[in-house]
């Protein structure tokens, strides 16, 4: 092997293992607390928020692609275990949209968008090229009802799957069916970027 090929082996290692042993950065913004961490040049980060409508627990996620390659995000990849070891995949979004017009109220939805916009707005740490408030904007433009609007802003929150470009940031609420409470003690794990993300999470209570 030429020193060349060599000395490219091991600057390619290295920036694996430092993508691969990144540190999770917690901070608080707009009265919400994150956690963070960057793998492979994926970065994810979530909050969970106090709102839980129709027995959901809900997170707010937000993720950049800082890499040179693109990355596809998948919300059933975000698994969350409890203390026991069970685990709660997240609500397929079309489920969540479904049951939000069937059974929410006004009321209900309002305090959804309202919990998601002060999160999202309020994270001077990020800002969407591709997430939330494009969907939000393409969404409404398109309807009048007034109950289809709630299951437009609905679809609009929703974390679907996607497919970042580099240099592209995404958001989007992932689902939990938790009988109205929040996700307690245990931890979040994401499978993205080649790599598994994992997040200790405590009670809220």
């Amino acid at each position: 092997m030429s020193l060349r090929r060599f000395l490219r082996t091991v600057s390619l290692l290295a920036i694996t293992i430092v993508g691969l042993t990144g540190q999770i950065i917690e901070f608080e913004s707009g009265g919400y607390k994150y956690q963070t961490l960057t793998r492979n040049g994926l970065t994810i980060m979530f909050a969970q928020l106090p709102a839980h409508v129709r027995g959901y627990a809900i997170l707010q996620v937000a993720i950049s692609n800082g890499s040179k390659i693109y990355y596809t995000v998948k919300p059933e990849n975000f698994v969350y275990y409890r203390e026991d070891g069970s685990a709660i995949e997240p609500t397929p979004a079309r489920d969540v949209v479904n049951s939000l017009v069937e059974k929410a109220s006004r009321g209900d939805v309002v305090k959804l968008v309202t919990a998601y916009e002060s999160s999202i707005y309020g994270n001077n740490r990020y800002k969407s090229t591709n997430g939330y408030e494009q969907r939000r904007q393409s969404a409404l433009a398109e309807v009048s009802s007034a109950k289809i609007k709630a299951a437009a802003a609905a679809s609009a929150i929703s974390f679907v799957q996607t497919r970042l470009a580099p240099g592209q940031s995404t958001d989007g609420a992932v689902f939990y069916s938790n009988s109205g409470r929040m996700l307690g003690a245990g931890k979040l794990m994401i499978t993205a970027a080649g790599a598994t993300f994992e997040f200790p999470m405590v009670s809220s209570n």
